[in-house]
C-alpha cells in the first residue's frame, strides 16, 4: 500500500489534521528516502544480476553497513 498525502488546491486549503498526517508520513518516509539515496552510492548496484531473494539479502546488509557509516 502506498500512502500519499493530502493535496491542497487554489481554493482548499487542508485542515490542521490533514497537515498533521502529512507531517507523519513525512517522517516516516524520510528516512526510507536516505536510504535509497545512500544505496545509490554503491556501485555493485548497477552491475547486480542476480536473483531476487539474493538481491534482498544483499541491500539489507549494504543497508545496515551505509547506516553504520552515516551515524558513525
Amino acid at each position: 500500500m502506498i500512502a500519499t498525502g493530502f493535496h491542497a488546491g487554489r481554493a482548499y486549503k487542508l485542515t490542521p489534521g490533514q497537515k498533521t498526517a502529512n507531517r507523519v508520513l513525512a517522517v516516516g518516509r524520510a528516512p526510507v528516502e536516505h536510504g535509497f539515496a545512500h544505496l545509490k552510492n554503491w556501485r555493485i548496484l548497477t552491475k547486480l544480476r542476480t536473483g531476487l531473494a539474493r538481491a534482498t539479502c544483499l541491500l539489507r546488509a549494504l543497508l545496515v553497513l551505509t547506516d553504520l557509516e552515516v551515524n558513525r
